[in-house]
């Protein structure tokens, strides 16, 4: 099977035709290059109405990276065209496989996003040859998407946590969906204060706060300050973890102080207790 009969059945180009593809050696690598060319009589797409229009000139070559194959990269080629469009002016077309100026395809990008939530950034970078800072414009570009893209509707249950980021004690606040069957991350705030977390009720919104029904956090008093006020109709559940840990402390401070009034009574607060009898004789 050729390869242009390949990229034609996994990415097709609406309005365009695969040219020539080719192998070529670039140093001590070898590159498949994709040569993309417009339909005839195919005008082009203005980038900022989405509106065919005449064609205005063609600029120089530019490449475009997709998916590796065999562990070799394959590369786009294609002279974009500029639009004289009658509405946005004179604008480079838009291209159904690259969006604006980016030089990675949308394929490849979502490519490397989703192997950058299986490894580390860098091992991306590195396994698939390309740069550390095209795996983080792909994250950027699968965040962007997921955020235009996301649904806040049905939102019942939220966890609101704080993750310690920094040598100097700061923190973010964070904000989960915590709902049966849909756990996800909503929210990211700068620093853990009361000001952080009225700054997540006011991007939810009043009427998505009445309708949570469980809030779930730890004991701090600013999270119990702000919920109360912005969602008191709400269950507000409290981390165990941090109930255990303020009951341990209680504990501990309980038992320093009976130590301390055992040794103001000339008793040592790890001697045995004194064996005694009762009155019906049995040994206490």
């Amino acid at each position: 099977m050729r390869l242009k009969t390949i990229l034609n059945r996994v990415q097709r180009q609406h309005g365009f035709v695969y040219a020539r593809v080719g192998m070529l050696e670039e140093g001590r690598r070898l590159i498949i290059e994709a040569e993309i060319r417009p339909r005839t009589k195919g005008r082009p797409i203005c980038s900022g109405c989405n509106e065919a229009g005449p064609g205005y000139d063609t600029l120089a070559e530019r490449r475009f990276e997709f998916v590796p194959l065999w562990g070799m990269p394959v590369a786009f080629v294609y002279a974009m065209r500029r639009v004289d469009c009658p509405s946005c002016g004179v604008r480079v077309e838009r291209v159904p496989w690259a969006e604006g100026k980016n030089h990675l395809t949308r394929t490849y990008a979502w490519f490397l996003a989703g192997w950058a939530k299986r490894m580390s950034w860098s091992d991306v970078a590195a396994a698939f040859r390309t740069t550390w800072e095209n795996v983080f414009r792909s994250v950027e570009m699968a965040v962007q998407w997921g955020l235009h893209h996301r649904s806040l509707d049905g939102i019942e249950s939220l966890g609101i946590d704080e993750l310690y980021w920094s040598r100097r004690h700061q923190y973010l606040t964070l904000v989960f969906q915590i709902d049966a069957g849909a756990r996800r991350l909503l929210w990211i705030g700068k620093k853990r204060t009361l000001k952080t977390l009225l700054g997540f009720f006011r991007w939810f919104g009043p009427e998505r706060s009445r309708a949570v029904r469980f809030i779930c956090s730890d004991m701090w008093k600013p999270y119990l300050r702000v919920v109360a006020k912005k969602a008191a109709q709400a269950i507000h559940v409290l981390d165990r973890f941090h109930i255990a840990s303020h009951l341990s402390k209680a504990i501990d401070e309980v038992r320093a102080k009976e130590a301390k009034e055992l040794r103001a009574r000339g008793l040592s607060p790890s001697s045995p207790a004194r064996v005694g009898c009762c009155s019906s004789g049995r040994r206490i």
